[in-house]
């Protein structure tokens, strides 16, 4: 079967366009993830190649031993994926110890994958336990509002969940579980995976300080419309604060309470104190 003619790749070449779409991937900004079903590897497998040497990863995924991914290259540009797929994606496996990956498909001309690889890979590695394998989907993107947002709002998991929160209902209805912080540190390390891969254990969605968004999710709808909703809350909250500070009325909490019951979510009461 043609690669590029099966759904899920289908549907990893459309998320990056809708994203590059948004204006949230400048020049090579952003990377997208996606963990392939055992379906997805037999329908492509005749197609894979064995040419390519192990790499380091660079951090240990253990429970993501065997598994093959599909994920954009470093380097590469969001808004070519949809013009040649073939030079700007690519799939990798990972082997038996959980510490190296293998370009099977895609990539080509020694492509790698994106440097943001050890973040991606710990936060599968945490979202397929937290969800039972159901979360196959990782995607990293830049949106202004939210990242403007760092410059202005305590990095505090409490203050962005309970702001975002009060922008509009469908909020804690996307994200109940509220969405995390981490503060500014050097993209693609080893030390910001780990600290993001433990606040994806009780978040889907976690924010960077002054560089962007990761989100978690079951499909490529699913991850991209928690980052769209985020970033809308985002938007309006700019709005709001640009216009006046001190906002003259707000979902409040006993509001956010109703919805709770209306919609049964579990909201946590963290993010249900009096301001």
């Amino acid at each position: 079967m043609d690669i590029l003619k099966t759904d899920f790749i289908r549907d990893f070449i459309k998320t990056t366009d809708d994203g590059y779409k948004q204006g949230w991937h400048e020049r090579n900004g952003g990377n997208l993830s996606y963990r392939m079903k055992e379906s997805d590897v037999e329908a492509v497998r005749e197609h894979f190649t064995g040419d390519r040497p192990w790499m380091d990863i660079g951090t240990r995924v253990p429970d993501l031993a065997g598994e093959y991914f599909v994920i954009t290259g470093t380097g590469k540009y969001f808004r070519n994926v949809v013009l040649h797929p073939e030079a700007n994606i690519g799939i990798i496996e990972i082997n038996a110890a959980g510490d190296k990956y293998k370009v099977r498909w895609g990539l080509k001309d020694g492509g790698r994958p994106t440097s943001e690889l050890p973040t991606h890979l710990m936060n599968h590695e945490v979202k397929k336990k937290a969800a039972n394998g159901a979360h196959r989907v990782i995607y990293h993107c830049h949106p202004a509002n939210i990242i403007a947002l760092t410059f202005v709002l305590p990095l505090s998991d409490k203050v962005f969940t309970r702001e975002l929160w009060e922008m509009m209902p469908e909020c804690p209805v996307v994200f109940p579980e509220g969405i995390g912080v981490v503060e500014w540190m050097v993209p693609g390390s080893r030390e910001i995976a780990v600290v993001s891969s433990d606040l994806m254990k009780k978040y889907n969605a976690v924010i960077w300080a002054h560089h962007g968004l990761f989100c978690s999710g079951e499909d490529f709808d699913t991850a991209f419309g928690l980052a769209h909703t985020i970033e809308k809350a985002a938007e309006i909250l700019v709005k709001v604060l640009s216009i006046r500070p001190d906002k003259l009325q707000t979902i409040t909490s006993e509001n956010l309470r109703e919805l709770s019951k209306a919609f049964r979510l579990d909201l946590p009461e963290e993010f249900l104190y009096d301001k």
